[in-house]
């Protein structure tokens, strides 16, 4: 929760004009290595390394490119009849070592755009995909092949696959033996943050199940992930949409927070936010259990609408529509909905009433509920950034810019039937405390 902030990394010089993302890779012998997407033009694949602790001094290596570009994120190579073909040089995943051997990823968006965007392309060159590299010495690397294939009926044939992060995945939030499967984070451009499920086998991905953490525009976008000492599996996400005025303002962007994954025991992802996060606690508000009828709404007084984290199951029973209101003006003005659509199977984040700015959108992810689960969200509410959890199985996170400063209220509602609220919990988020 608390973050130190260290100089800047790698940035403009040398060989490359600049950096776009990539991953990392800590060896056994402490030294740390980023892999970056050199700018601009036909460069290619940069890597910097540092030694420990404290990470502070980062040198680029002289052999980068250590994967040279052609043109901007392709690079062209020969198969074994001479005949030329392409691959990506663009946004590196982190690297992992097996055998003694060191493993990359890079993504497609430039191949795709260069190849698969005309009608006839041919379906090899359509849609997302990642091609593997090999080396000995993270210096020299080696094409090996696309790393899995796609499949039509999870991805659109406009979607890239870029910002990967390859790990395996734990078998519980709180980490500990990997589950035998490995989890593929990664974005498209246009859909923003998604994932594949599935067994790593023989230098392949083999993906048994694709899903998404966002919907209707790429507001969670370009996920970083880790493995950490307790074996969990973190992500972190950037929440791109932000305020104009950013050069002014002297900050940009803003990552959501960390989240757990884990695979379940029906094989889907789950995930929920870590545990460090009731650090930043207040005390606790509770409330008694309460049925709301169709059409009634109930203010929770006394919480800070600005920033808090927020506990509720729902008996969802007659509700057609049953949930939240946050960053809300009391006369409704102003409103953002948190809250289950029982007959569509989704959970929903509507901003269409939020604010004079950002993207005022409805935001559907699927959740169905069984006969007889009990809702259990999970809310957080830290200024713009709103973040909703639910059952383990699902979350929305983005951005909403309320023009007015009372626009704090948080509600209780229901429509299109009765739902009983059986636990009702607040608090006060504390600041964290960068140093």
């Amino acid at each position: 929760m608390h973050w130190r902030h260290h100089p800047d990394a790698i940035g403009p010089g040398g060989a490359d004009e600049g950096c776009f993302s990539g991953g990392a890779l800590v060896d056994e012998d402490g030294t740390a290595t980023l892999s970056y997407w050199m700018l601009w033009g036909s460069r290619g694949i940069g890597l910097a390394q540092s030694r420990g602790p404290e990470y502070d001094t980062w040198t680029k290596l002289e052999a980068n490119p250590v994967i040279k570009s052609s043109e901007w994120g392709v690079t062209e190579l020969e198969d074994a009849q001479g005949k030329p073909f392409y691959v990506g040089s663009a946004d590196p995943s982190n690297i992992w070592k097996e055998d003694g051997r060191y493993y990359m990823l890079t993504g497609n968006l430039s191949v795709l755009d260069k190849l698969g965007r005309v009608p006839e392309a041919p379906e090899a060159e359509q849609g997302d995909r990642l091609y593997l590299f090999v080396s000995d010495d993270l210096r020299q690397w080696q094409y090996l092949h696309v790393f899995y294939q796609r499949r039509p009926e999870w991805t659109e044939r406009s979607e890239d696959n870029m910002c990967p992060s390859f790990l395996p995945l734990p078998s519980s939030p709180e980490g500990g033996p990997p589950s035998g499967k490995h989890l593929l984070l990664f974005i498209s451009h246009n859909r923003g943050c998604q994932y594949y499920v599935g067994t790593y086998r023989d230098l392949r991905f083999h993906p048994e199940t694709h899903g998404r953490m966002s919907w209707v525009d790429n507001t969670y976008f370009a996920p970083e992930a880790l493995v950490d000492p307790k074996g969990r599996q973190l992500m972190w996400a950037w929440l791109t949409d932000n305020p104009e005025g950013e050069k002014e303002q002297g900050w940009s962007g803003v990552y959501g927070l960390p989240r757990t994954l884990w695979l379940g025991e029906d094989g889907s992802l789950r995930m929920q936010t870590v545990q460090e996060l009731e650090s930043l606690r207040g005390p606790v508000r509770r409330w008694r259990a309460q049925i709301l009828k169709g059409g009634q709404t109930k203010v929770l007084e006394g919480v800070d609408g600005l920033s808090c984290e927020l506990e509720l199951e729902i008996e969802v029973s007659e509700a057609q529509r049953c949930g939240l209101k946050v960053r809300a003006a009391a006369d409704g003005e102003e409103e953002t909905l948190l809250y289950y659509d029982r007959q569509a199977q989704e959970l929903v984040f509507d901003a269409t009433r939020s604010g004079g700015t950002g993207r005022r959108v409805v935001e559907r992810a699927p959740l169905a509920l069984g006969p007889d689960e009990v809702l259990k969200l999970r809310t957080f509410v830290d200024k713009s950034v709103v973040e909703i959890f639910a059952n383990d199985r699902q979350a929305i996170g983005r951005r909403v810019y309320p023009r007015w400063a009372h626009s704090r209220g948080v509600a209780l509602f229901a429509e299109g039937g009765a739902a009983r609220f059986r636990r009702l919990a607040a608090w006060d988020l504390a600041p964290a405390n960068p140093y």
